[in-house]
């Protein structure tokens, strides 16, 4: 198995999030705690870096994700909610309710990046990790988590707004998005605090 986990045998939460950079949509986050690795069944060997892997194999895994888990969570913090406390701040809380929502109570937290607030009271100890979804198991498993969920989420949202095509650009700030925000004007999905126009 190319990733593994940050401590063995201990109840760990790994966190990560998607959805910082695009114009438009919530921001979501997943938090997922593994079993012992022996415990894991085949299929895990596939997992990677939600962006290393295709959709098709994201789809694949999440239900094995969601089946084999400890305990799994998904947070989101819309675009309203952005614009009022900044992108790295919403990242942040969106993680905090992944945590929130989780039926267990981890022992330690992973965090994909560098940033990160304390969560707990006492805080629960946590280590942040640059590049950690293509590192550690249960990041990469948030990361899958949280980059499907966020597709369906903005899937959801095309049958609204088709001709922003956020079936295909996912709310990112493509060429065609820019145009469509060019003539038909922004949506209450879009950050405002974002730049929202290629000047």
């Amino acid at each position: 198995m190319l990733l593994t986990y940050y401590i063995a045998n201990v109840l760990e939460a790994g966190c990560d999030e998607a959805g910082r950079g695009p114009l438009a949509g919530s921001v979501f986050a997943a938090a997922v705690i593994l079993p012992p690795e022996e415990q894991l069944s085949c299929g895990w060997e596939q997992l990677n870096d939600s962006k290393q892997m295709t959709e098709h194999e994201r789809y694949v895994l999440r239900p094995l994700i969601e089946k084999e888990s400890v305990a799994w969570a998904v947070g989101e913090v819309t675009a309203e909610e952005i614009d009022r406390i900044n992108i790295l701040q919403a990242a942040l809380l969106a993680m905090h309710r992944a945590l929130d929502q989780l039926t267990i109570t981890p022992q330690h937290i992973i965090v994909d990046g560098n940033k990160w607030k304390p969560y707990g009271f006492p805080a629960i100890p946590a280590d942040t990790v640059v590049k950690g979804d293509g590192k550690y198991l249960s990041i990469a498993a948030a990361s899958v988590l949280a980059k499907t969920y966020r597709d369906d989420y903005m899937n959801r949202l095309h049958e609204q707004y088709p001709q922003y095509h956020w079936d295909t650009n996912k709310g990112y700030p493509t060429p065609a998005h820019y145009e469509a925000i060019r003539q038909y004007g922004i949506t209450p999905y879009h950050r405002r605090s974002f730049r929202l126009n290629k000047e």
